[in-house]
């Protein structure tokens, strides 16, 4: 966590106004009421200060973490947890690893995401996707080496990847530096508290 308080705060959601709840009836029409466990995410709260952009983030969002990405479950949640972690985006990494964790991704693995694409016990495409991740959130661009190691991902793949990171590396930006908080009962990765 970069900050210990919001500087943008979630809005009420006994406040809205017609375009900030129009932005979040997909979380208000969910079956039981709301996502999140029982209430909206302070992310989603946050960005609905700008409902017409709430609205586009959510659409490429979901197309993010949707089957049409051609990462599997588990090789997206890998990417996503090294984009949080690179970009220290404490409330990221906290909502991911839950996520990852569901996605099949073991506790040692997810520890090992922070250690990168070196640490030993990756596979050669995970070792590529890690670099490619970090490459990316380095230095915006992936080498001809990574991007040769990601052949078996073919070109959908390899775009999806990059496109995954990009989205990863906008949302920890938008996390970090928006001040958005964890939601109560999460934990903070000691490595990633402010």
């Amino acid at each position: 966590m970069r900050l210990s308080a919001p500087r943008i705060e979630p809005v009420d959601l006994d406040r809205l106004d017609a375009e900030q709840r129009a932005a979040l009836e997909p979380f208000l029409s969910t079956e039981g009421g709301k996502v999140g466990g029982g209430k909206i995410l302070h992310i989603f709260r946050t960005l609905a200060h700008a409902p017409k952009a709430l609205t586009a983030f959510l659409a490429w969002g979901n197309y993010i973490l949707s089957k049409r990405n051609a990462l599997s479950p588990r090789n997206r949640e890998l990417v996503i947890l090294r984009t949080g972690y690179n970009c220290r985006s404490g409330y990221e990494w906290t909502q991911h690893k839950r996520i990852g964790l569901d996605c099949g991704l073991s506790e040692a693995e997810i520890v090992r995401i922070k250690a990168g694409p070196d640490a030993a016990g990756w596979g050669d495409i995970e070792r590529a996707m890690l670099r490619a991740t970090d490459e990316l959130t380095a230095n915006h661009f992936v080498s001809d080496a990574t991007w040769a190691a990601l052949a078996p991902l073919g070109d959908k793949g390899r775009m999806d990847l990059v496109m995954t990171v990009g989205q990863y590396t906008q949302v920890s930006m938008i996390l970090n530096s928006f001040g958005v908080q964890v939601e109560e009962g999460w934990e903070v990765d000691p490595d990633l508290k402010a």
